[in-house]
């Protein structure tokens, strides 16, 4: 479906609630102006979750009847309606909660189930928030700390090491959210944490998810080579897969429920979740509430980058509060065996809903301090763009390139430099073209990543480009012609889990001729083994020269190419640029005209949400946090 078609349905779905809701009110016997700015109100808030947002506010609606009403006359208008709920406020009785439309306290409008899921996200996390997980820690953890970062007490000296200080902190509590951009170290601390867990208890039941299925994958895989160096007792007791998260709930087909949920909770002791930031809200919710109330939960991600598809950036807002409290300190300094005064940390806030929870990993193992990739990569961040333009232009390490190319259709250096990332794996077809471990090998080396799917900078556009050149010049006698869209060596990826056939979202298979000469699929498994796929089997998929930024999300590549519209889009965001360019492990080559860049980077995603004031009602009303 492209993003047009997309748009129209989304605009059709919010224009029919929104006449369904006038219906309603009008059945309650509200006045007719009442029941225009519930339909007005229905509308616009079911198009604003369509970009992301949890809720929007008064303004807005009156800004859309766009009849002189001020936001106090659309507030009295929706308490008239018969169809908007206010929880919280006095006299209002408990059933108007279940109200088609709430309005908070602080004037942001809700569909009933988006507030629904941040009330209950909010009071999951608050109520294990309130108990610590581990009273007292034998000593003989806090040695398993000292030897686990070793090497990084020896290079920073008196200096805090956040790694260890992230472990501490999920060894104290229930509830720790660890936020670090690519190479500082998340799987290596998770690693060292889930040493120190299985020390503890050497039967503790741990579970590992993400997202989705490459995000999956890669985990598991990451958590497998950081462990080698831990003693043979614990490799053998760790977790050996990661589930994507609604395998690990126990999708059911019909209607899209859990197996697990708050009345039928997950049996497990500790759940570590990467790549969170890609966790929205309705599914955060079902996941939190799934987790036993005395297990422990470690979100790990990056709060920088692009949040979730569907609507809310839980993870950014989870992890925007990394302050530790005077008491919480000398327990670290303790644990960690380090003086409390090189653990700098701001004094948590009276509203903060996760306090001595949070911790940023900032230091970087990856990229150097003069590494072309990790000085672009901060000044979009920083939403400097004057800063990433300037970079980009003056590089002379080899890591960075910009083609100053902003045309509505890309310029020839611009496509050849797209065909020359992919030159290594079409060598290694030519070379072999039935040998997947090398085709694969040399396809994940390199990838180009589109801001949109549409027009002739998008991702079907480029797909289309690179398919005719590889055809052209592998000219394959199994290649059945233009008449098919399968070919030897077209890169597929899969668009939608299989739980029968163990494919997942972001799978990624090579096209090629198994013993008896049929085209088959071919996808690794396990280390270094591939089983091929039948096309016909497949669910789901597309050619996957180029992905959406959005699909990169959980996989890295030596180098990736990014290619931005010609025009500014909603979608050209700094967390998408940052996003971007951060797949890339060696070198970078950025497809952009100036002014469109520029943009892009000075313009953050702003998702409005209602969580932090969730967990502020919590708070006035007693609830422990």
């Amino acid at each position: 479906m492209s993003a047009d078609t997309a748009a129209l349905s989304g605009r059709v779905l919010a224009d029919g609630f929104a006449d369904r809701i006038r219906r309603w009110s009008r059945d309650t016997g509200a006045p007719e102006n009442a029941a225009r700015v519930a339909q007005c109100t229905a509308f616009v808030v079911s198009m604003a979750t369509l970009d992301g947002d949890v809720c929007t506010d008064l303004s807005d609606i009156a800004a859309a009847l766009n009849d002189g009403s001020d936001t106090e006359t659309v507030r009295q208008r929706l308490l008239e309606s018969g169809v908007t709920g206010q929880p919280g406020q006095p006299g209002q009785p408990e059933s108007r909660g279940a109200m088609p439309l709430i309005l908070d306290q602080d004037g942001r409008l809700y569909l009933h189930r988006y507030f629904d899921y941040e009330r209950r996200l909010a009071r999951s996390l608050a109520g294990r928030h309130a108990a610590p997980a581990a009273p007292g820690i034998p000593a003989s953890l806090g040695a398993r700390l000292a030897s686990l970062f070793a090497a990084n007490r020896a290079s920073l000296g008196d200096a805090a090491d956040w790694q260890q200080i992230a472990v501490a902190m999920a060894l104290l509590g229930k509830v720790t959210i660890i936020s670090g951009g690519p190479g500082t170290g998340k799987t290596t601390t998770v690693v060292s944490l889930l040493a120190c867990l299985l020390e503890q208890d050497p039967d503790c039941r741990i579970a590992m998810a993400a997202p989705t299925g490459k995000a999956a994958a890669r985990m598991t895989e990451a958590v497998r080579l950081r462990a080698s160096h831990l003693p043979a007792e614990i490799q053998a007791r760790l977790p050996t897969e990661s589930y994507t998260i609604h395998r690990l709930l126990g999708v059911m087909p019909a209607g899209g429920r859990f197996r697990h949920h708050a009345g039928n909770r997950l049996a497990i002791d500790a759940l570590v979740v990467d790549e969170a930031s890609m966790l929205d809200l309705a599914l955060a919710t079902r996941l939190i509430e799934a987790v036993p109330d005395d297990a422990r939960i470690i979100l790990l991600g990056d709060k920088d980058q692009l949040a979730a598809v569907e609507s809310g950036a839980v993870f950014a807002e989870l992890s925007a509060d990394p302050s530790l409290s005077a008491a919480r300190i000398d327990r670290i300094a303790s644990l960690c065996a380090m003086p409390g005064a090189a653990i700098q940390a701001p004094e948590p806030v009276a509203q903060s809903g996760l306090r001595d929870q949070v911790v940023w990993l900032t230091r970087n193992f990856r990229f150097a301090s003069d590494s072309g990739i990790g000085q672009l990569a901060a000044a979009i961040n920083s939403g400097d763009s004057a800063a990433a333009i300037a970079r980009l232009g003056a590089d002379t390490s080899g890591t960075l390139q910009w083609l100053d190319d902003g045309g509505p259709v890309p310029r020839d250096e611009s496509l050849q430099a797209i065909l020359a990332g992919y030159a290594a794996y079409l060598e290694a077809l030519r070379a072999d073209g039935r040998n997947p471990s090398a085709a694969t090998d040399a396809f994940a080396r390199f990838r180009t990543l589109c801001a949109v799917r549409d027009g002739a900078r998008g991702v079907e556009a480029i797909n289309r480009m690179v398919s005719k050149h590889f055809r052209s010049a592998l000219k394959h006698p199994l290649d059945p012609g233009e008449h098919s869209e399968w070919y030897p060596g077209r890169p597929v990826m899969v668009l939608r889990n299989d739980y029968v056939l163990k494919l997942f979202n972001g799978d990624i298979g090579i096209v090629m001729p198994d013993d008896s000469g049929a085209l088959m699929v071919f996808f690794p498994e396990g280390d270094t083994g591939f089983r091929a796929v039948a096309p016909v089997r497949l669910p789901a998929h597309e050619t996957a020269f180029a992905m959406t930024v959005h699909k990169s999300q959980g996989s890295e590549f030596d180098q990736v190419l990014v290619l931005l519209p010609e025009d500014h889009n909603p979608v050209l965001t700094r967390e998408l640029v940052y996003t971007a360019v951060t797949r890339a492990r060696q070198r970078v080559t950025l497809v952009s005209g100036a002014a469109v860049l520029e943009k892009a980077i000075q313009t953050p995603t702003r998702r409005r949400s209602g969580l932090p004031a969730r967990f502020g009602e919590l708070r006035v009303a007693g609830e422990a946090i």
